[in-house]
């Protein structure tokens, strides 16, 4: 119930201690402490206000039915904690300092409210993260762990999980998996923070970036004090002549699945790319963010299989189990190892390891392959569901790209345009869409933004059948 309106110096009324009724009621050895609990948070949330005078340890203890002796401790615990204010003679009041809680916590987890589809990419299908198999790895790993295993752990990661890294980007990514200079992080953008953080330290002022490419990368090295460098693409990939014009020594790049263009870079430029990084005794960081689905043919191994000297490798489970897992892996190569550890324990003093012990304990049993697998059958169903929808409801569109990844680019024909009033209509009938615009670093864009609409469409995360209707209500709104 609520207190009766009181003023400074004001008392409250009889019907106020109906608040600390409950915790009268609680077990004898609990009891001091729920009446403590009780009263913060009736101070907390504003219902006992500032300048509110209490009944007296005997009143309210009588009211309570509880010893004079709990109520005393409780009001010389909060006059301690600065909940209470009291002096000789003149009572107990209600302090100043304590201000109302927040009712609630907001939620900031990135979503699309109230639309319809959602063709944003990104996301994979967060039902597919297979909970039994996941639940099966924890117990096992709860019954087995030993207890110092529970300590601060190696900053880089538990050696049985870097041990288990390094089989398996070897064997599905054509990795040089050293599992001494593995780094367990919380996923792509802690490893790609954590190497801005390394580089700047050893005077990087500079890194270029893919243009266009994901817009956090430029977040991340701003936050580390390093300016990005927007670097064009050609149909090869990243265009050698721009970078080494550019003057930087560090590029992050996307070769295996560039985002968001969805092309694989060339064996070419994939040579050129390392003889640049040798040339200026720089670093190519890669960021092979879902190398593992391609579904036309066997994935493209890793960059940096080529020269493990000259490429930091990046990786996580965001793609294949879920993002919230925030759990990935880095690479360094040797003589930047050193510095990136020391970097990673100040960071966060290593990854948590029971999600590191379950982890090992999934890839281990072969678990970790089986989620791949299935995830590579019901993204190529979607990426099929999606190009056939394209095809039926907009005639004359093209899918750029390689058949791979979470997302495909959809050119539509030019009487669709123009792309700002298509985007338009498309989010007027709810339905949350991105241009390749959109993921531009520089001027260029616009001129072919007036032909043709270009998408970047996000599948992973509809069944086929939520992506046809997407589709379909997206060509009937424009």
């Amino acid at each position: 119930m609520t207190p009766a309106p009181t003023g400074t110096g004001g008392t409250t009324g009889t019907a106020a201690w109906e608040l600390l009724l409950p915790a009268a009621s609680a077990p004898a050895r609990a009891r001091g402490r729920a009446l403590q609990a009780a009263l913060r948070d009736a101070v907390r949330s504003g219902r006992l206000t500032p300048g509110t005078r209490l009944p007296s340890s005997r009143d309210l203890a009588a009211d309570l039915g509880v010893s004079r002796g709990l109520v005393t401790e409780a009001y010389e615990q909060l006059t301690a904690e600065g909940y209470l204010r009291s002096g000789r003679g003149a009572g107990t009041w209600v302090g100043d300092a304590v201000r109302a809680a927040r009712p609630r916590a907001r939620d900031l987890a990135p979503r699309a409210p109230g639309d319809h589809t959602d063709f944003v990419p990104g996301t994979p299908d967060l039902s597919l993260f297979p909970r039994a198999a996941w639940a099966a790895a924890q117990r096992g790993v709860l019954a087995e762990l030993p207890h110092e295993s529970l300590g601060y752990p190696d900053p880089r990661g538990l050696p049985r999980l870097r041990t288990a890294l390094a089989e398996l980007l070897s064997r599905r990514r054509g990795v040089v998996a050293d599992p001494e200079r593995i780094m367990v992080v919380s996923g792509v953008a802690q490893a790609t923070a954590l190497l801005a953080s390394v580089l700047r330290a050893r005077g990087t002022r500079t890194a270029g970036v893919e243009d266009p490419g994901s817009p956090q990368h430029d977040a991340l090295y701003a936050s580390a004090g390093v300016r990005t460098v927007p670097l064009p693409l050609d149909d090869e990939g990243l265009a050698v002549g721009p970078l080494r014009a550019s003057g930087v020594r560090c590029v992050v790049t996307t070769p295996a699945h560039q985002f968001p263009t969805g092309i694989a870079y060339s064996a070419r430029r994939r040579a050129e790319l390392l003889d640049w990084a040798r040339s200026v005794d720089g670093l190519v960081v890669e960021d092979d963010y879902d190398g593992d689905f391609r579904y036309d043919r066997d994935p493209v191994g890793a960059l940096q299989g080529l020269d493990p000297e000259r490429v930091a490798y990046t990786g996580s489970v965001s793609k294949s189990l879920a993002p919230g897992l925030r759990l990935g892996w880095l690479l360094v190569p040797e003589w930047l190892a050193e510095d990136a550890v020391q970097r990673k324990r100040t960071t966060d003093l290593g990854h948590p390891a029971l999600d590191q012990a379950v982890f090992a304990r999934f890839v281990e049993r072969g678990d970790y392959d089986r989620q791949l697998r299935s995830c590579q059958r019901a993204y190529r169903e979607r990426r099929d569901a999606l190009v056939a929808a394209l095809g039926e409801h907009f005639p004359g569109s093209r899918v750029s790209g390689i058949a791979a990844g979470l997302h495909a680019i959809a050119a539509l024909p030019e009487r669709h345009g123009p792309e700002e009033r298509f985007l338009a209509r498309a989010r007027e009938a709810g339905i949350a869409v991105r241009a390749l615009t959109e993921y531009g670093h520089g001027a260029g864009g616009e001129e072919a933004a007036e032909k043709e609409v270009r998408l970047v469409l996000g599948y992973a995360h509809l069944t086929p059948g939520r992506v046809r209707a997407g589709v379909e209500r997206m060509a009937r709104a424009v």
